[in-house]
Order: C-alpha cells, then structure tokens, then sequence
C-alpha cells in the first residue's frame, strides 16, 4: 500500500525523503509529499509520480533535519494535490502521514466539525491528525500524549508518523495493521523511520519492527517505545541482510524483468542448505520442532491471496500426491468472513510475500484462536506474518519490487515443494527412490529456468503478434492449472488485457463459447500424465478457429503440427512443472505490457502488499 518515509537527526532531510520516496514508489504512486520540520512545518505535496513532486518542489526551500514523506495508494478520496499526504491538523501546528484505513473517521469527523474544525481534504487521515490536535488542547497534554490518545478512540488500521510545529526535536510513529520500521542510525541520535527497509538500508542496516499496538518515541535523540496502553517496551534491535544493490534494477528497463530473470538464483537460495540429492539430505528447520502435529494432521489449510493462492494450489497438488494429506486452499479474504470450520489438529500454512498482507493476517489470528498450529511461508524478515506463526520457512527470494511478484511464486514453490517432500519422507508414503527422483530435478531447476530464459527474444517476437488482442485464455491440467491462473493473472495485472485461466477440462462447460479466431488460448501441453487429454483440448480450440499458443516439451511434434505456435521449455518432473513453465508466462505478458505502453512495474490501481482491506 501506501508507502512512509521519515527522519531525525543532523543530515539534511530532503534527499533523505525523496530518494527513500522513489524507493517506496512501487508501494503507492497516485502521488507523494513530504512535511519538512525548520522553524516552520512546511508540507510539499503533488498528485502523480514522485518525479511529479520533486519538479514541483525544485526552487523551494526544503533544508532542515526533520522531516518525513510519503507515496499514497488511494483509499479515501480521490488521487489528487488536496487528498495526497502530508495532511496538516487545524492550526498546521502537527502533520501527519498514514498507511491504513480509520474505520470510525465518519463520526468522529462529524463531531470535530461541530467543535469548529474546517476539513480540506476527504481523507479519514486528516480527521486523525485533528483529532490529535484536538486532545492536544483540550486536553493540556504533551504531543506523545494526545497521540497516544487519540490512538485509543480511533477503529482501524494505521501506520503513522506524527510531527508538531513546537516540537522540534520529536518524531512519533504508530502501528496497528499495517507495518512500520524504525531504523537506528550510525550517527549519535538519529533515527529512521519507514513502512519497510527499502528506503533506509542505504544509512543503516539496524532496525526495530514495531508490533501491532505500539508507538516509538523519539525526543531529543532518545528512543522509547511504548504500548497505546502506555506500557513501556524493550525494543529488539535486528541486523538487516538486505543490500542495497538488490534495491536498483541493475541495467534491466525493469525491475519486473529483473526479477524474472533473478529466478534461478532466488530458486537455488530458496533451497540452498536444505536439501542434497546426492547425500540423500532433506531438512526444513521450522517443521522439525512441529514433525509430531505435521505427521499427525488431518487436514492441512493453506491461505493466501493473489499469486499466494496459485502457490498454494500448487502446493495442494504436491502435499497430496507425495504426503497424501487432505489440503484445502483458501483466499484469505473470504476464509476470515465466512466462519470456517477450523480443528485444534488442522495445519495452516500462511503464504505471503510481503508478509504483510492484511486479510492474510486477519486469518491467522482466526485460526490461532481456534488453536490450529501455523506454519507461515514468507519472504521479508521480519515481517508481520513470521511473527504472528508458530514456526515457518523463509523463501530466500531477495527483495521484490515490481508489483506483479514473479520471482517469489517460483521461491514459495520451491519451498512448498520441500515441504511436501519433507512430509511424504517423514509420513513415509514416498519411495527412497521417487524421493531421490523429484530431489535431483529439483537440484536442476535453476539451470532450466536459465534454459528457459534464452527464450526471451523469441517469446519478444511472439508477445508482438498479440499485444492488441482484447482476451486471453489460458488451460492447464494437473499441475499446470495452477500455472495457468498465474499465467492469466500476470497479463491481466501489468497490460490491462482481460485474461482467465480454467482448467483445460472445464472448457466445455462455458468458455469454449468464446472461442473464435480472434481469441488466443494458451495452453501448458507439457509431456505428462495428462498429456493425451490436453490434446484433445487443443484439438477442440483448433476446431472452432482459435489462436493456439502451447508451451511444450522439447521435441514435442504432436502440439507443435497442431499450435498456431509454441514455446518449448526443459522436461522436467510432473510436480516441478510449475517452475518451469511459468517463466515463459511471465515473459509473455512483459512484453506485451511493454509494447502496449504500460507502466510494467507499477501497474495502475495496484499495489505491492495490501496492507488494508
């Protein structure tokens, strides 16, 4: 969602700001704005890009050492000047920036007016920051107090970053819901503070995440953090692997393309001292300490949202086939909302990128209560969601910052497919030798991805004959169903193409009546247990004159005599068929973005983790 940045200290704040800004950009981009602290409290802000900002500031004067800025994905109000943040409290004596969504602004907006507060903008973010001013008067209480306060009356979930025109060597940050970190500085008595590391790594790879229902304290180069309920807390200082050479897209017109073409890496690192073929050696640290419930379980609930839930049906395929474990996929969004039936013996496995994603977040706290045990899969350390499990697994996929996640659906199936491994090993319904069969295919993967990736220029040719086609379909059996969601996700997310996936089966019950020499179907026809009959769909697409793009095996004549056209990828194992044949799915849809003009990686209305619902 929305993305915060803010410091205090001795630098100048600006460059601070709006470089931390351009970095948080792939967050929220419906504009940007910056409040800056020197003497006066001056608010900067433009609707747009944060390009669109910083030309508008050029001129002005922003020195200072305090300051704080922020890239707004619109929730309440309109993308524009008036709405973006920072927002200004009645007198303009405090600013604030917000990521979340006040639930009760309405009322207590209603009853700031009749107390005579003039609003400007139709954010709820700005009722806030009145209502902190007002306790703040009427209070006769310290600005920590009446934030403090009026954190408590508020329904909601925030993340926020307060400044007060008479206070210039304070900064106070809150969070409930959505993410806020607070990074300690290498010179005496400064401090950072942002929705998450990206914009700070370059000053300091020292921080504190702050959890749900805490505020940071920062006066006179002192840090406190306490609870809403005013209960002091010993903030736990961690030591950041991020670099800051993964944070720049390194020569790629891209990040998204960058990211696609990091995935034999990030594969590799998501299994890397976890599992050797040859020796026969499979660990998962996080399942160990919970082999007994695992082995145990009668159910397995996986939760996710977006690309999370295509991994998660992957991963249903997997845990069924080698561990024979009942698994249900759900999106998050509806399992926290429909009063699921959850036992003390089911398994929940969490997935998210961000580990930030609130529905996702919401529905852990569902099945903990009804004392299921949860085992998260995640990319960012440190997140909300690793903390809010029981155990998991890290999928080691490096920073994403291209809002259409590629590299971490291939790092959460690479770990799923460990897992699933793990449990049919421990449960023993898998062979010694079928173990050994899938372990080193699994082990060559990211030489087949980089296989896959000398396709580039051909899937460019290929992405030019249908960049202004109006629909997609794309077909998958087994395994490659879920393939084909994702497929149809990826176009639809970044060129604006409407797209769906289905199971090759289902065709017949609806979607073949929109199949016409104008509709292009693409189909995941690798060589398997389901080859024969993914045939035969393609035969009836043919049929009915559609536009016929496979994704084969290597050396496959049959599809190729039937396809209008076809990418061959590596053979591989029926259960690692997802890693591979996704990459040219994600390639397609690149190029198709880009030959269409579109902003590949900050797609419009979209942003990298939904932080609110």
């Amino acid at each position: 969602m929305c993305g915060i940045v803010a410091y205090i200290g001795n630098r100048e704040v600006y460059p601070i700001l709006i470089k931390g800004l351009q970095r948080l950009e792939y967050r929220g981009y419906d504009s940007a704005g910056v409040a800056i602290l020197n003497g006066d409290l001056k608010i900067f802000k433009k609707a747009g890009k944060v390009s669109d900002l910083a030309a508008s500031v050029k001129g002005q004067d922003v020195s200072g050492h305090l300051g704080m800025g922020h890239t707004r994905w619109a929730t309440h109000g309109e993308p524009n000047d008036r709405n973006a943040h920072p927002h200004f409290s009645q007198t303009k004596n405090f600013a604030i920036i917000h990521n979340g969504i006040i639930e009760n602004y309405s009322s207590i907006k209603e009853e700031l007016k009749k107390r005579g507060h003039v609003f400007h903008s139709d954010t709820d973010t700005e009722v806030l920051i009145h209502l902190i001013e007002d306790i703040y008067q009427n209070g006769q209480v310290g600005m920590d107090e009446a934030v403090r306060l009026a954190l408590g009356e508020v329904i909601g979930a925030y993340a926020i970053v307060v400044l007060g025109k008479d206070h210039p060597t304070e900064m106070i940050a809150a969070r409930k819901g959505s993410p806020i970190v607070v990074g300690v500085g290498k010179e005496e008595g400064e401090y950072f503070v942002a929705s998450d590391a990206t914009p700070i790594i370059e000053y300091t790879n020292n921080v504190i995440y702050l959890n749900d229902g805490e505020v940071a304290y920062i006066k006179d180069g002192k840090l406190t953090v306490k609870t809403i309920e005013n209960q002091v807390k010993t903030p736990y200082v961690q030591e950041l692997e991020m670099k800051l050479e993964e944070l720049e897209k390194g020569g790629y017109d891209h990040f998204m393309l960058k990211e696609i073409y990091e995935q034999p890496r990030s594969i590799w690192d998501s299994m890397r001292g976890r599992i050797d073929a040859q020796k026969g050696f499979l660990r998962m640290g996080g399942m160990a300490e919970y082999d007994a419930k695992f082995a145990n379980a009668k159910r397995i609930l996986i939760i996710g949202c977006g690309t999370s839930w295509h991994a998660g049906l992957v991963a249903e395929y997997l845990i069924e086939d080698l561990a024979r474990i009942p698994v249900e996929v759900e999106y998050a969004s509806e399992f926290r909302y429909r009063n699921p039936i959850i036992n003390e013996d089911d398994i929940v496995i969490p997935i998210s990128q961000s580990g930030e994603t609130a529905d996702t977040l919401a529905a852990i706290e569902l099945a903990k209560s009804k004392g299921a045990t949860i085992f998260g899969v995640c990319n960012v350390v440190g997140s909300s969601i690793p903390r809010a499990t029981h155990a998991g697994a890290y999928t080691h996929a490096g920073p994403e910052i291209g809002v259409a996640s590629t590299k971490a659906f291939t790092a959460q199936v690479t770990v799923l497919t460990l897992m699933a491994l793990y449990l049919a090993r421990h449960r023993g319904t898998i062979s010694e030798s079928r173990f050994q069969q899938i372990a080193s295919e699994l082990e060559s993967i990211p030489a087949k991805v980089e296989q896959v990736l000398k396709l580039n220029d051909k899937i460019k040719v290929l992405a030019s004959k249908f960049k202004d086609a109006h629909n997609f379909l794309y077909l998958g059996r087994g395994y490659g169903f879920p393939v084909a969601l994702e497929g149809a996700l990826k176009l639809k997310e970044i060129s604006y193409i409407h797209a769906e996936g289905y199971p090759a089966a289902e065709m017949k019950h609806g979607p073949i009546a929109l199949i016409d020499e104008q509709m292009p179907v693409v189909v995941i026809a690798n060589k398997n247990s389901s080859y024969e009959k993914v045939v035969s769909n393609i035969q009836e697409v043919k049929a009915r004159k559609g536009v016929v793009i496979a994704i084969v095996t290597e050396g496959d004549e049959v599809v190729r005599g039937m396809a209008d056209h076809v990418i061959e990828i590596p053979p591989t194992d029926d259960v690692l068929i997802p890693l591979v044949s996704v990459v040219p799915l994600q390639l397609l849809s690149y190029h198709i973005a880009v030959m269409r003009g579109c902003n590949v990686d900050q797609p419009r209305n979209l942003a990298k983790s939904v932080t609110v619902e």
